[in-house]
């Protein structure tokens, strides 16, 4: 396949390898955070880890949008879904997530309308098809998934679909990034930059992290040859002593991004003051709400939600892992009270999240195979 195949060659994975190893300096330790979950699991499911030398660390970031989502607002949206007449919708992962009464799984199994979609044009079909009731898109994502809430938003208003609405939670790559970035907890070298989100944003807004904190930034394909090349290229700008923004994704990403998924966002959504992030803690300016001219469809406009901070289960350390400061083996839990059937922290529910992708791929410990 056409991008595919060439990115999943073995024998230029092994090359880059090579390369790798030759271009980090002797005695120095290098740490790099790859920012995007789906990343994180691109470099377990093909052992990219096991072809890096020792010295060449990868650590986890804030990059999955299941996993950052709050308790609290788990709570606020099963407290919607309990609503007479409502049919809450959202994606599967979202249904496990849990909050600190349960789960909208377990909220459904009690009797609310609870509906697993794969877009939010499935949820506003189901609107129009049950006109009497009102139903409820609860929105998550980085601005990879905000523009298809926000063109959804659209039509219902084109087609005056008056019984739908959207509970948003969907957030913004660059607060959390430069939160971690004044982080005193962490260290790091440089960043695999989210290539999805770039897709829509461009890689133009990672250029803070190489002005004001000289850290180089790749952004990266999704492929084992893709990651291995963006260590590389990460490699040479530090023994080069450059900070630059790199696009090795440019058969995806354009830098300056798309720009009329930007125009949509911007006239549907505007940004909160604050967002609360599970682990991290409320972050200025890093969550969307609609904006006063989609003021009618927000949901929590029009339901009472608690809308109440809850703090994490003191056993998850979600948050240390959300932030590169553990790895997941690492989490008191792993592996034993927290697993993906019966999981106490988010990182472990998701797709994407960083303790599903170590305990689906066996790493239950630093253990490296020489390959």
């Amino acid at each position: 396949m056409k991008y595919v195949d060439e990115f999943r060659d073995a024998a230029l994975g092994r090359v880059l390898a090579g390369e790798i190893i030759a271009a980090v300096e002797p005695g120095r330790h290098v740490k790099i955070m790859e920012v995007c979950g789906g990343h994180t699991h691109s470099i377990y499911k093909y052992g990219v880890d096991d072809l890096l030398p020792e010295n060449v660390e990868l650590v986890h970031g804030p990059g999955c949008p299941v996993c950052v989502i709050p308790m609290g607002r788990v709570d606020d949206g099963i407290a919607i879904a309990r609503h007479e007449g409502v049919i809450l919708t959202c994606f599967g992962d979202m249904m496990r997530v849990p909050g600190s009464t349960g789960t909208l799984l377990e909220a459904k199994a009690a009797g609310a309308d609870v509906r697993m979609v794969y877009s939010p044009l499935d949820a506003l079909r189901i609107a129009k098809a049950n006109p009497d009731r009102e139903v409820v898109f609860f929105a998550i994502g980085f601005e990879t998934t905000a523009p298809s809430t926000a063109l959804t938003l659209k039509r219902a208003r084109a087609e005056d679909v008056a019984n739908f609405s959207c509970f948003c939670n969907h957030v913004t790559i660059v607060p959390p990034l430069r939160a971690l970035l004044d982080s005193p907890d962490l260290r790091l070298d440089g960043f695999i930059g989210p290539g999805h989100v770039c897709t829509v944003v461009g890689a133009r807004p990672l250029e803070f992290i190489c002005a004001d904190y000289a850290k180089p930034v790749v952004v990266s394909g999704f492929e084992p040859v893709d990651i291995l090349q963006s260590v590389q290229m990460i490699l040479h700008q530090l023994r080069e002593g450059r900070s630059e923004v790199e696009n090795q994704y440019k058969r995806v990403v354009p830098y300056e991004g798309n720009g009329r998924a930007l125009e949509i966002m911007a006239e549907v959504f505007a940004l909160r003051p604050h967002f609360e992030w599970r682990g991290l803690g409320f972050i200025s300016h890093s969550g969307l709400k609609l904006s006063d001219a989609y003021a009618d469809l927000d949901a929590e406009r029009r339901f009472d939600v608690p809308g109440v901070r809850v703090a994490d289960p003191k056993a998850c350390q979600c948050g240390e892992v959300l932030k590169g400061v553990i790895k997941p083996y690492e989490c008191k839990v792993f592996g034993s009270a927290c697993t993906p059937e019966r999981p106490i922290g988010t990182c472990m529910v998701s797709s994407e999240g960083a303790c599903a992708a170590y305990y689906n791929y066996g790493r239950f410990a630093r253990e490296r195979v020489v390959v």
